[in-house]
């Protein structure tokens, strides 16, 4: 792979990276743990130490860990300053019109990349697997793109199109760890991630 990627490249990409962690009020040792790795792990990402930020493989996963996407990193890099020193596009091509990690032109158009924004949508339960936190009847409010807390409610899309509700616990590279479904409350389930298809936070229990 060439290496057109500068130390300030990698600071200016782990500095867009922690901008998106804190916009979801989320901890580095919370981040770290959705993605399956230790918060100083997360940090070293942040701090431009870890060059693996260019590959896309791994931009993916940071990033759907805070419930976003490559895109959204992309829109939060700073301006990147006049390139002068040799090797440096004298054109002073940011390192977002370049398409960091091989992304070609799929970053450059900003108001396609904020089509993900979040939605609201309601689901109504029909048992009580996850009572007294929400019995049979509640109405359900959630929001897509938004990545749930610990002990907060989630909707889970699987990928032949079953929806689970639960209590989301925590994940790590392979699998979502949430508690409900037949077992109840006090039952943990381990989820792949590869049968996932979107997870979803909980935002509101309506009552009827």
């Amino acid at each position: 792979m060439p290496r057109f990627e500068s130390d300030s490249d990698a600071r200016r990409l782990g500095d867009a990276l922690a901008a998106l962690r804190r916009e979801r009020d989320l901890s580095q040792a919370e981040a770290g743990r959705r993605a399956g790795m230790t918060s100083q792990g997360w940090g070293l990402y942040e701090t431009g130490k870890r060059s693996g930020l260019f590959r896309p493989d791994v931009q993916r996963r940071l990033t759907t860990a805070l419930g976003a996407t490559p895109e959204e990193l992309m829109l939060r890099l700073d301006p990147a300053p006049p390139a002068t020193g040799a090797g440096q596009p004298r054109d002073g091509a940011s390192l977002a019109g370049r398409g960091v990690a091989s992304q070609g032109r799929a970053f450059a158009s900003p108001p396609a990349a904020m089509a993900t924004a979040v939605a609201a949508r309601r689901l109504q339960l029909s048992n009580d697997d996850l009572a007294p936190w929400a019995a049979s009847g509640v109405v359900l409010e959630y929001e897509t793109g938004r990545w749930p807390r610990r002990d907060q409610g989630c909707v889970i899309e699987m990928n032949d199109g079953e929806m689970r509700v639960r209590l989301y616990d925590r994940a790590d590279a392979e699998a979502l760890v949430v508690r409900g479904g037949s077992g109840g409350l006090a039952a943990e389930e381990r989820i792949a991630r590869s049968d996932t298809r979107a997870v979803s936070a909980v935002t509101a229990r309506l009552e009827r």
